[in-house]
């Protein structure tokens, strides 16, 4: 019993310190801020209604990654036929302004990589984390991330070279 109250402060302080981190993740996955925040608050629930499956602290971080994994992709399958427009997106639009992303041409070809290249880009890039926790989050062999990183990068190489040899990108 004590061992699973302290498996649950440690999920409840790995949360609280790793906000911005989980958020930035689940946004990854909708692109919409209200909806990454409801996924991580779900997941929350989700993941202190099932602490219960955790044999040890170390495991926390991947199993949680799994969680918001799940949750959003529950939330793209449920709002698949609809069509959100963001608030700015429309004022942005009426207003005819221009785009302010600095690495507009990075984004744009991570965006443009299979799902699966994708995430192991998001994983590894933005969410800073090893080859065996992706292995681990996405349930997969290490090599496998690795041959997966490898192409994913190869292919955002090709996209960002065709790009500049395109005259795509101004300095």
């Amino acid at each position: 019993m004590f061992y699973k109250k302290k498996i649950e402060r440690d999920f409840i302080t790995y949360v609280t310190e790793n906000q911005q981190s989980l958020y930035r993740f689940a946004y990854s996955y909708v692109k919409n801020q209200q909806d990454a925040l409801d996924i991580v608050q779900e997941s929350i629930r989700k993941g202190l209604c099932s602490i219960q499956n955790i044999q040890e602290s170390a495991a926390i971080k991947s199993w949680f990654y799994r969680i918001i994994i799940n949750t959003s992709i529950d939330m793209i399958r449920k709002r698949k036929r609809e069509q959100l427009v963001e608030d700015e997106t429309i004022e942005f639009m009426a207003h005819g302004n221009e785009d302010s992303y600095e690495d507009m041409d990075l984004r744009e070809a991570v965006e443009a990589l299979p799902h699966t290249y994708r995430m192991i880009i998001t994983l590894r890039f933005f969410e800073d984390l090893k080859i065996e926790e992706i292995a681990h989050i996405l349930e997969e062999n290490p090599n496998t991330i690795k041959t997966r990183l490898y192409r994913a990068l190869k292919l955002l190489r090709m996209d960002l070279d065709s790009s500049y040899s395109e005259g795509k990108i101004h300095e």
